[in-house]
């Protein structure tokens, strides 16, 4: 069994919002749910969130800039701030303190109810350090 952590985080990598998905689950179906609590003006994320209609053309219709490297199968590539997308190691950062949590790391729990509240109890710590 995996699971596939979602999150949002502010600019300094400070956890906003959590979305577990099955392991073989594709990135948007995060994308779908945490998009809808975006207050930022920017979304940074990989390239497994390159998808015009649900999420590029979301972005755009709510006034945001997606700052998402195109996929190389793309057919049109799209530009991107290359700059600020160099931010988002921060994000990796989050999440690599929050596997530092032995119990999240490997899932020890069995519901994912549990696991969630397990990860947001260790994003607490992280956000208060």
């Amino acid at each position: 069994m995996s699971t596939k952590i979602h999150a949002l985080t502010d600019a300094l990598g400070n956890p906003l919002a959590f979305y577990l998905t099955p392991g073989q689950a594709s990135d948007l179906a995060g994308a779908d749910v945490l998009l809808e609590d975006l207050a930022a003006e920017s979304l940074l994320a990989d390239k497994g969130y390159d998808a015009d209609e649900r999420v590029i053309q979301r972005l755009q219709q709510a006034g945001k800039k997606p700052v998402i490297p195109p996929k190389c199968n793309r057919r049109e590539p799209r530009e991107y701030d290359r700059e600020l997308y160099k931010a988002r190691h921060l994000i990796e950062n989050f999440f690599a303190r929050l596997k530092q949590y032995r119990a999240i790391a490997t899932r020890y729990d069995k519901l994912a109810e549990s696991f969630l509240g397990a990860i947001y109890l260790a994003a607490t710590v992280v956000w208060l350090n």
